[in-house]
């Protein structure tokens, strides 16, 4: 999966997020977006090598309702690559030796624009075709459906038809919100997640912030566990070497985290530029720029 120029997000961030909650969100992309009535489902090894390595977004050996088993491969795309049907023919003939099974190739393609990309492999000696899905014309009320994080999330990629989109992102934001602990950690690497997926959809980002807003609440860095350390070792060590130092040093450190975390929170969750975040953050921009790289954003 490729990606453009993006200011705030590495390319490979998209691809991370899609492959870490894959084995959540399998099932319902095949049924759902690719309408397939499955029965069983194998994994297999993802990489095909034979004069070059392949390695497939996912790929699965499936055996579907009337029996018919097949190789399910599925790649996940950002970039209008105008020569992604030579790079999935390439898949099917790299697979089908290897396998010796029917295969089954989709393209579900994340950006809201029409992609140019051709889809059909035709000469003298040779016929090709893979299917192409966009994301953005399934509903994003079957995504909201779930209670799996992780497919919830989706929905800020999907069809908001009609529909307010600062009260979708609400919608988004609540949902991952109501099936999760909100005291694990794994709440801030989804809501993460969700602000890197919305960066495929720049025209709703800033209703998206204003969503993330109303939950600011939620994220109180004196709540933080960092935050309440760094209180903790001041006060500690102040006892060593006198009340007056310790109480000193437990505010300084107490606020260095303060800022520190309020920063990587203004960075992940409300995409603002660095400059923007500065201003917020009352911190200097080559501040700002020194966390971003420390979370290798």
């Amino acid at each position: 999966m490729n990606e453009g120029d993006f200011d705030i997000i590495q390319p490979n961030q998209f691809d991370k997020v899609f492959k870490e909650n894959l084995e959540v969100t399998f099932p319902l992309i095949m049924k759902k977006v690719l309408e397939l009535n499955i029965l069983t489902s194998e994994e297999i090894p993802d990489d095909v090598q034979h004069t070059k390595e392949r390695k497939p977004d996912a790929l699965k050996k499936l055996t579907d309702a009337s029996g018919t088993t097949y190789l399910l491969h599925l790649e996940f795309q950002v970039s209008d690559e105008r020569e992604m049907v030579y790079r999935m023919a390439e898949y099917n003939v790299m697979l089908t030796r290897k396998y010796k099974l029917p295969i089954k190739q989709f393209v579900i393609y994340l950006k809201k624009n029409s992609p140019l990309m051709s889809t059909v492999l035709k000469n003298e000696h040779l016929k090709y075709n893979f299917k192409l899905i966009k994301i953005s014309k399934i509903d994003y009320k079957i995504f909201l459906e779930s209670k799996d994080p992780e497919i919830i999330m989706l929905a800020i990629l999907a069809n908001f038809g009609k529909d307010n989109s600062y009260h979708v992102a609400k919608y988004i934001i609540d949902g991952i919100l109501s099936v999760v602990n909100k005291e694990d950690f794994a709440t801030s690497r989804y809501l993460k997640q969700l602000r890197i997926l919305v960066q495929l959809r720049k025209s709703i980002e800033p209703k998206f912030v204003k969503a993330m807003e109303s939950i600011s609440e939620f994220f109180k860095v004196e709540n933080d566990v960092y935050y309440r350390k760094g209180e903790a070792k001041g006060k500690k060590k102040g006892k060593a070497i006198g009340k007056a130092e310790g109480k000193a040093e437990g505010i300084a450190i107490g606020e260095e985290n303060k800022s520190h975390l309020f920063v990587e929170y203004l960075i992940t969750k409300s995409c603002l530029s660095n400059e923007e975040a500065a201003k917020v953050a009352d911190v200097d921009v080559a501040y700002v720029i020194k966390v971003r790289q420390e979370l290798k954003l």
